[in-house]
């Protein structure tokens, strides 16, 4: 007997786990083809170096030699502008230290500022992506830094490790030559990706061209061109890309050619990053990858491919959830694959408040396909809606449990209770005053009048009284 049962329970746990897996799976559309989970890749990359990243979903799509360690030139400039947009605000004044103009190596990309030059964040900001002047990356790292440029270092090298960048070390802000500056192709594209979802710095790689007006040191104002020639007309029009939305060019004589590059088609958008190349093959390879993975591989949005109100889709969190949604996520596969395919695994995380403070995070659904990441989205618990009551049965439909409940909120009837007494309280105080001054004031209103007919009723029922009115 005690055999049986414990089969029996066995294969109830292994049913039982079938079906939560099986219903994870996303759900598209009723004939549901099995694929071979391959990843699909472009073939006659020329750079040493490269990486293609979806920037809505995170998922690495394209890797080659990404963890290999590179100079990066002035690609550099993108983490730059990340820290600068995050540390100060675009109408601060830059003034130009004497190191920040003469520290420079000669011949390098510049904008010729002179000592003591003033503009704004905005301004030195758009010299240093457009026309990749050195000095204003200098001088921006030193506003920032409070004076002092390594203090910008140190906040850039910070960053690229909350980011996860593994092969990285900065060590200044423009990406001139120097034996601890680099990087891999892996970490740019994860800076680079951060670094767009920052609006200023994404409006400023994706302007062609600007004027710094005049300045306390120049009368005549300054034209700039952005130099990425897939976004801008800049010496050639050969490598304009229509998806193109803008990007960071970067070249040294012991770095080659790099480059950076944001490209939008549909709904996704992704960011190429290639190291180590020539002049030619950056922009022939950047445009290949672009094209082989809008062509071949498809974006879907988490929250609009799942429905967690089916049974068993929130694993282990449990159904007997009061609300539950989903936040922003997406998830990129080849268009071969069926999303029934891709699996599926959610994660129970500790409660941490979102973007929205109404909302905690308590687990995350996380998609793999082919060994890949290929993005997810966060489970949220809504902790309050619209004109909750203490006792409040949330529908299935509204995104609460389909079990029915009772929602009591202890506090607030104990606030109720305490209120209502209060209100009891002033209520008696006030009667009896009131009640008080009703019985007080006729009567000494009636003796003071000599109120004849009290006077006799007295005399007549309290002869003490009688005697007393008598002395007076």
């Amino acid at each position: 007997m005690k055999k049986c049962k414990g089969l029996f329970k066995k294969i109830t746990s292994i049913g039982m786990a079938m079906v939560i897996c099986s219903s994870m799976a996303f759900v598209q559309s009723p004939m549901r083809v099995k694929a071979e989970e391959i990843w699909p890749e472009p073939e006659g990359i020329q750079s040493d170096a490269a990486c293609v990243i979806d920037i809505n979903s995170g998922t690495l799509l394209y890797e080659k030699n990404a963890d290999a360690v590179h100079y990066p030139a002035s690609i550099t400039k993108i983490m730059t502008a990340l820290i600068a947009a995050e540390n100060s605000s675009m109408d601060e004044t830059v003034t130009f230290s004497q190191k920040a103009v003469y520290e420079n190596e000669q011949g390098s990309s510049s904008i010729a500022r002179d000592y003591g030059e003033q503009m704004t964040m905005e301004q030195c900001l758009y010299g240093m992506l457009l026309e990749s002047a050195n000095e204003c990356a200098y001088a921006i790292a030193e506003h920032v830094g409070d004076g002092d440029c390594q203090k910008f270092v140190d906040m850039m090298n910070k960053k690229a490790k909350e980011l996860g960048c593994q092969n990285t070390h900065f060590n200044n802000p423009n990406g001139l030559p120097d034996e601890e500056h680099y990087t891999s192709a892996k970490d740019m594209a994860l800076i680079a990706a951060e670094a767009y979802k920052n609006p200023v710095v994404a409006k400023i790689v994706g302007t062609r061209q600007y004027t710094i007006p005049p300045t306390n040191k120049h009368v005549d104002p300054t034209p700039l061109n952005n130099h990425h020639m897939m976004l801008n007309f800049y010496k050639t029009s050969k490598w304009l890309y229509k998806y193109c939305l803008g990007g960071k060019t970067g070249y040294t004589k012991v770095a080659n050619s790099t480059l950076v590059t944001y490209a939008k088609k549909d709904n996704m958008l992704l960011a190429c990053v290639v190291m180590n190349t020539s002049q030619t093959a950056q922009y022939e390879d950047t445009t290949k990858l672009f094209n082989y993975y809008f062509d071949n591989f498809a974006e879907y949005t988490v929250k609009d491919s799942v429905d967690l109100n089916e049974s068993g889709k929130t694993g282990i969190l449990g159904k007997d959830i009061t609300l539950l949604n989903i936040g922003d996520g997406s998830v990129i596969i080849p268009k071969t694959v069926d999303l029934s395919t891709v699996k599926a695994q959610i994660k129970e995380t500790k409660s941490k408040s979102a973007s929205n403070s109404k909302e905690k995070k308590a687990g995350r659904i996380e998609y793999t396909y082919a060994n890949h990441v290929v993005g997810g989205a966060d489970l949220l618990y809504t902790t309050n809606t619209v004109d909750t009551y203490p006792f409040h049965n949330v529908k299935k439909s509204e995104g609460g449990s389909s079990i029915p409940y009772i929602k009591i909120d202890f506090k607030f009837i104990l606030e109720i209770i305490i209120g209502a007494l209060v209100i009891i309280g002033v209520f008696v105080f006030i009667s009896k005053k009131i009640k008080g001054a009703k019985i007080r004031h006729p009567k000494r209103a009636k003796l003071y009048k000599r109120d004849l007919s009290m006077y006799k009723k007295i005399k007549k029922n309290d002869p003490k009284k009688r005697n007393r009115r008598k002395r007076r």
